[in-house]
């Protein structure tokens, strides 16, 4: 694996080239202006400008590789505010110095921009700002989104925000109000359809990801929430089928987005009882071959990693990909990638406790808190759950089994932890550690009760079957042994013929 991101290409003719179609519905407004991609009025006179736009609207939206191309923006007009804060944006997580830059670039412009301009300047400058609070840039994205609900890329910043802060339920009502505006557009149904298979509404996903699918046969998001809510529903055939069959389009997505989507088709092959070596195939040949492109974000591709080991683990099979994790632990020494992503950090602290560098896990531990610390009151108060579950995956991977129980508390849900920033089935790894936990702790009467009522929403699933059938044996339930554990034979049997 690499450990360090190699630069960004800077050629970006393809993307303008592809823009061709978008400028030729250009409308001039008045001298001196242009429309972008969604119809709003724009303060510029190159066309060059907002083709770059146009195109790093898209390439958000589907998750490409060349979102740089937004830099070109404020090269062909200087002077352009959204051009400048969209580049501002885009810099913000790699280049502070740079981003602060386009951002008062587009400051000292302001007096000359449109009414869409001002109001994107306004949400975006506060949403990279050093003190941003995440409620406040939702209600000024929220306040932009009612002025001008076509912009599909303030919608995109909508969910993102939401996810990171774990909470759907904002973004759906949003999204719901300004769906009649965006009708039969490219990406609309993807957005729509994660927020509601976050909040549980299965069906009306399924149906808003098979739209978006209908318009647009390469839109990863949209085959990533369809898989989404296969994956939960246990449809896991019907989930890998739907995803191999897409993924000779991801090869044009970004690091983020090629990864996550194969890390999806890896987690169905397990959940469906698959041998081990067709997980490892995907690792190997898929997610990790990732790192070998030059543009590939590193990061991102470990992310998804560290899921799938760490899942690999729960199950009891992390013997059998070893010497990957200590390759890929080695790679999370690089302290650069830390403090980003809580999601990140806190599978990395499992990653390094359990190949036994404990001291390096204890300073990203101690690091977390300190960044804690030095939060809002309020904040701090709702980051404490995320320092919990950090000290329990801390424990847990050193092999202190009763610490990191305690630690999760006899009522644990994931669920109650997505201010880390991850789907419901990214989160379902830690309640799987949490039953594996209650039976290595001898536990098993309150795991088979919690395991009782999780396989009441996932029938389907032959590992939590197969610890159902593993309590149920600590208790001496002869019959309910045999019972599970021909229920997951059978899953098994069933699955089994994805190869």
């Amino acid at each position: 694996m690499k450990t360090s991101c190699c630069t960004v290409t800077q050629d970006v003719s393809m993307s303008l080239k592809c823009m061709k179609e978008d400028e030729s519905e250009i409308h001039e407004y008045r001298k001196g202006s242009r429309c972008v991609w969604w119809g709003y009025e724009v303060n510029t006179s190159s066309d060059g400008c907002i083709a770059a736009i146009n195109s790093y609207s898209h390439q958000v939206l589907g998750y490409g590789r060349e979102r740089n191309v937004i830099l070109e923006a404020p090269l062909y007009d200087k002077d352009c505010v959204l051009g400048n804060i969209l580049a501002a944006h885009y810099l913000s997580s790699s280049d502070i110095a740079r981003a602060n830059y386009y951002a008062r670039a587009a400051e000292s412009q302001l007096g000359k921009a449109t009414a869409y301009e001002k109001e994107v300047f306004k949400a975006v400058n506060y949403l990279i700002s050093e003190n941003m609070d995440e409620d406040v840039a939702l209600e000024l994205h929220s306040k932009l989104l009612t002025k001008f609900p076509k912009d599909l890329l303030s919608w995109k910043r909508v969910e993102i925000l939401c996810f990171y802060m774990g909470r759907p339920d904002l973004s759906l009502p949003l999204f719901e109000k300004i769906l009649p505006e965006n009708r039969e557009l490219d990406y609309v149904y993807g957005m729509l359809a994660f927020p509601l298979l976050e909040l549980g509404h299965l069906a009306e996903a399924e149906k808003a990801a098979r739209k978006g699918y209908e318009i647009n046969k390469n839109d990863s998001w949209a085959h990533h929430c369809l898989c989404h809510v296969l994956q939960t529903e246990c449809r896991f055939k019907e989930a890998v089928e739907f995803m191999e069959e897409c993924s000779a389009s991801w090869d044009s997505c970004s690091s983020l987005r090629y990864s996550h989507n194969w890390w999806h088709v890896a987690v169905c092959y397990l959940e469906g009882g698959s041998p081990i070596s067709k997980v490892q195939e995907i690792y190997d040949h898929q997610m990790c071959k990732e790192l070998e492109k030059d543009d590939a974000v590193p990061r991102d591709v470990y992310l998804d990693a560290l899921g799938l080991l760490l899942r690999l683990d729960t199950r009891d099979n992390l013997d059998e990909v070893l010497d990957r994790l200590k390759i890929l632990a080695e790679c999370l020494t690089d302290q650069s990638m830390w403090y980003q992503e809580w999601l990140f950090d806190i599978t990395t602290i499992w990653a390094l406790s359990k190949v036994g560098n404990t001291s390096l896990a204890h300073i990203l531990l101690e690091g977390l808190k300190s960044r804690v610390s030095k939060m809002s009151k309020k904040k701090q108060q709702l980051m404490q759950k995320a320092i919990q579950l950090a000290e329990a995956v801390y424990e847990y991977g050193k092999g202190n089994y009763k610490e990191a129980l305690e630690l999760l508390g006899p009522d644990f849900d994931a669920v109650d932890y997505k201010m880390i920033g991850a789907s419901d089935l990214q989160m379902d790894v830690f309640n799987e550690i949490w039953y594996k936990l209650l039976l290595l702790t001898g536990q098993s009467s309150t795991a088979s009760k919690v395991l009782e009522r999780r396989i009441k929403e996932r029938d389907g699933a032959p590992f939590l079957w197969r610890l159902l059938e593993k309590s149920y044996a600590m208790e001496g339930k002869t019959e309910a042994v045999v019972i599970a554990g021909e229920k997951a034979k059978a899953l098994e049997s069933l699955y089994f013929k994805f190869d």
